[in-house]
């Protein structure tokens, strides 16, 4: 495999997962790929269904993602907070270059109570 275009886009881990159960499904009905390629795919689902994307859903993800645009993020820092939904100021602040100069207290607040809102902690979180 090759990359053809790199940072072509990001994927969040929803995503990766979702691409990784299809590549899974596919390759089981189809025929039999590099043993590689299945250990890898088998170690990244597994990794991932102890993470918060196991019960994300796309809907939430884009909710998230507009609600957030006020904020002026950059797309690395949405994505990290998709990934790692964060729950208290330490985390923006370790996800968000610059946060105290770019959000103000109640930024950081209402950024929490969206998290909690629309992408809810799992048990293993």
């Amino acid at each position: 495999m090759e990359t053809i275009k790199s940072n072509a886009a990001f994927l969040c881990n929803y995503e990766v997962m979702q691409i990784l159960q299809q590549l899974k499904d596919n390759t089981q009905k189809k025929h039999k790929r590099e043993a590689s390629l299945a250990t890898v795919t088998y170690e990244t689902i597994h990794y991932l269904q102890d993470t918060e994307c196991k019960i994300q859903s796309a809907q939430a993800i884009q909710k998230f993602l507009e609600a957030m645009k006020k904020y002026k993020l950059t797309k690395t820092e949405k994505l990290m907070m998709v990934n790692t939904p964060p729950r208290t100021e330490l985390e923006i602040q370790l996800i968000v270059q610059e946060s105290e100069e770019r959000l103000s207290e109640s930024d950081v607040k209402d950024i929490i109570s969206l998290v909690n809102e629309v992408l809810p902690p799992t048990e293993c979180s």
